[in-house]
């Protein structure tokens, strides 16, 4: 009797490519599969060459693969985009050709080929590649990356060097998965998974142990800060004070922090509350929930004051915001 053979990991994939789509619909087009695939963005195509993107998905146990091919490319997710749910997940970057620069919370991070980064899909980031280039993302799971590593949230836009440490082994790993996929079967495939989270947490570890510049040492500050906050946004009598005592720093020193992003604490704290209201009206799961209930369980405390402050962020009252992103 003749074995049957394996799944090879081919049979799994999705492709999305830009060259299937009309030249005038491909910025609509591929902001859509992002924001389907990975999170709600704005995209900036390039102004020197044609907009192409092909994106080759591989489901990986509770991760994914994702082979990406681009022309130079700009993404930013800003309080908009954040405003509308998205799956709950760590990307982490490897950089195959060209150039890649990352920024979040405070923080820019530049790869050169070989090197990784992860970032926090649902909180705002800016992605910027000049030139042609192509990349590994590895979606993981928030609470899956937060079993190996509770603390991945502070590394965040921070370079992993392909080429040293745990770096060394765990970037050429992916990338020789990559190159692999046309012969894995998919069982071999999703054994890796497990092994590959397990090194992502420890080369994350790295960073930890690794001496912190000053510059460096406040970018963790901010990010620390905005952690706690958006932990606590709940809370309708969070003020300065409480964050302070919270954080162990001066509020003083936290103001300063904010001023350096021609922002302040409590006008950050406002702009987070307002965020996740917009996000929680959106949710299937809370359409039976009042709008003012949502607004309180975010934190604010007088409906006339949320109401038209949440108007002069998003252009539009909660009620007409809900109904026209439904």
């Amino acid at each position: 009797m003749m074995q049957q053979t394996s799944q090879l990991v081919t049979e799994t994939r999705r492709r999305f490519t830009t060259e299937d789509i009309q030249p005038w619909h491909r910025k609509a087009w591929l902001r859509e599969v992002i924001g389907r695939e990975y999170a709600d963005v704005e995209i900036i195509p390039p102004s020197t060459m044609p907009l192409f993107n092909e994106m080759t998905l591989y489901p990986w146990q509770d991760l994914q693969l994702s082979v990406i091919h681009s022309n130079s490319l700009t993404i930013e997710r800003g309080a908009r985009e954040i405003s509308h749910p998205d799956l709950d997940n760590y990307f982490a970057v490897v950089l195959l050709k060209g150039r890649y620069s990352l920024q979040q919370q405070g923080k820019e991070v530049f790869l050169k080929p070989g090197d990784m980064t992860i970032y926090d899909a649902t909180r705002p980031h800016r992605i910027h590649c000049p030139d042609a280039f192509s990349k590994l993302i590895v979606t993981i799971p928030r609470v899956l990356l937060h079993q190996h590593l509770p603390m991945a949230g502070h590394y965040t836009a921070m370079r992993l060097d392909g080429e040293r440490g745990m770096g060394a082994i765990l970037s050429p790993l992916i990338r020789n998965l990559n190159a692999q996929l046309n012969y894995l079967s998919t069982k071999s495939f999703n054994h890796s998974a497990n092994t590959v989270i397990e090194l992502l947490g420890l080369t994350l570890s790295e960073l930890a142990e690794s001496p912190v510049p000053l510059s460096s040492s406040r970018s963790l500050s901010l990010l620390r800060i905005k952690q706690w906050i958006a932990n606590n946004l709940h809370d309708s009598e969070l003020n300065s004070e409480k964050i302070a005592a919270a954080t162990g720093l001066s509020c003083r020193y936290i103001n300063q922090l904010f001023a350096e992003e021609d922002t302040s604490l409590m006008r950050y704290v406002w702009q987070q509350r307002l965020a996740m209201s917009a996000q929680s009206m959106l949710r299937p799961s809370l359409q039976h929930r009042s709008i003012s209930d949502i607004a309180l369980t975010c934190g604010f405390n007088d409906f006339s004051h949320f109401s038209r402050a949440f108007k002069k962020q998003f252009g539009q009252s909660p009620k007409s915001y809900r109904e026209c992103e439904k």
